[in-house]
């Protein structure tokens, strides 16, 4: 898996398995979806916020593992912050 790519699992409140992956752009993050393993990717233009902390999640461990800067968290923190003023981080 590239650098750039992001990765998981989530079940949706209807109770849907969704597979996720994130793409990271320069310093914009491009959410997609999927059902199943053949399906296409479909471009998710305004992504949940429970998104938005999974991926926050995973890129606080890649930076313990180094394949992150600490920065790219901070901003990512505040690109949360910025678009769900509401939410606990």
């Amino acid at each position: 898996m590239p650098k750039a790519e992001i990765s998981w699992k989530r079940i949706t409140e209807d109770g849907e398995k969704l597979q996720v992956y994130v793409q990271r752009i320069g310093r914009d993050y491009h959410f997609f979806h999927r059902a199943k393993r053949f399906d296409t990717w479909q471009r998710v233009m305004e992504p949940p916020v429970e998104d938005w902390l999974a991926l926050l999640d995973a890129v606080q461990r890649l930076v313990n593992r180094r394949r992150y800067q600490p920065d790219d968290e901070e901003r990512l923190r505040s690109q949360i912050r910025e678009k769900f003023p509401e939410a606990e981080i």
